[in-house]
């Protein structure tokens, strides 16, 4: 019966309706993660016509994200890239958190009339672009669409454009990202995750390639590429110079904040953000994560208390915005890595 709901009369056996459900799947993998880990697995139920969005612990970061905050709001960011592909493809997707914990999200789908949009185009283009903007503030007409956008279920989104005010939350980003880069175990991890050849990047599918961070550094074996970094390549100094000019040259920043500090929230959060990235990209507007206050959990609640932030809220995301140029993109890993199908 579910399976009919979601199918035209001439397109009602399970493998045309798998079909459907893994080029949704394809767009969900698009979503962003923390260093491009894509810490997502995908059960697909033809005969349910369901799919099921679950955490890849083995591909966690426990320095950066030691509670799966990430995590969750990754799979956020995947869910609503499904059910913004859904809707264009006549499906409407109906989310649900509640065994969030044990079961992942699910995701069951009715059929509707096909709505194109904007936002639906804007996933294959969507990226974290880490490049300097061009310094130009956005129309109030624009600022206000990427508002709307940005309203999630128990998440704010505090934008700030101001100058005075974006260079006192440099303050805190400079300040997280100096602890970061001084702790030994955030640079293991972050070195794990860095693919230093066009080859590793795209034999692994996954990763940070140092052309989309703007590095203009040569492919070189791993060995070399760790022995550089370590020695030469990452430090504060030289990572917050980067970083001032990154953020002194967008248009605002955006902060979003989980309501309560729970699961369930962040991937509301992932949801939130996601609609804002693909808004942003619709309108073509950059943006790019600058996460370091809302990781380094000696620098959070101070920020957390210069935003008035609430004391059982939880800050999700820093984000930058403005105009700039494209960067190269990150790879994805194939579908038949991160795909189940039930067995019936």
């Amino acid at each position: 019966a579910t399976m009919q709901k979601i199918t035209p009369q001439d397109d009602t056996c399970a493998a045309n309706i798998q079909k459907r459900l893994l080029a949704l799947v394809q767009y969900a993998t698009l979503a962003p993660s923390s260093h491009n880990t894509q810490c997502w697995k995908f059960d697909i139920d033809a005969t349910n016509a369901t799919i099921d969005i679950l955490p890849d612990f083995d591909r966690k970061c426990p320095i950066v994200d030691p509670d799966d905050h990430h995590v969750y709001a990754t799979l956020g960011c995947a869910t609503e890239n499904i059910v913004v592909a859904a809707k264009a493809h006549g499906l409407h997707a109906n989310v649900d958190l509640s065994r969030l914990r044990e079961l992942g999200i699910s995701i069951s789908f009715t059929q509707c009339e096909p709505q194109a949009s904007k936002l639906f185009d804007a996933i294959t283009k969507r990226q974290c672009t880490r490049a300097e903007y061009d310094g130009i503030p956005l129309t109030p007409a624009e600022l206000s669409t990427l508002k709307s956008a940005s309203k999630g279920n128990g998440v704010d989104a505090i934008f700030i454009t101001n100058q005075a005010e974006i260079a006192d939350a440099l303050q805190f980003i400079l300040r997280a990202n100096t602890a970061q880069i001084q702790n030994p175990l955030f640079v293991q991890e972050l070195t794990k995750w860095i693919r230093f050849s066009t080859h590793d990047a795209i034999d692994k599918g996954d990763g940070l390639r140092g052309e989309c961070m703007g590095s203009r550094a040569p492919s070189v074996p791993r060995w070399i590429g760790k022995f550089v970094l370590k020695h030469f390549a990452l430090n504060a100094q030289s990572e917050n110079r980067k970083v001032t000019k990154q953020v002194e040259s967008s248009a605002g920043l955006v902060v979003f904040v989980s309501k309560n500090d729970n699961p369930q929230h962040w991937v509301e959060a992932g949801r939130a953000y996601e609609r804002f990235a693909l808004q942003a990209t619709a309108l073509g507007i950059k943006n790019a994560f600058l996460n370091m206050p809302v990781e380094e959990a000696s620098v959070r609640q101070d920020f957390a208390d210069s935003l008035g932030v609430k004391k059982d809220a939880r800050l999700d995301f820093v984000v930058r915005f403005g105009r700039g140029e494209d960067m190269p993109r990150s790879y994805r890993r194939p579908l038949d890595e991160v795909v189940k199908y039930a067995d019936h």
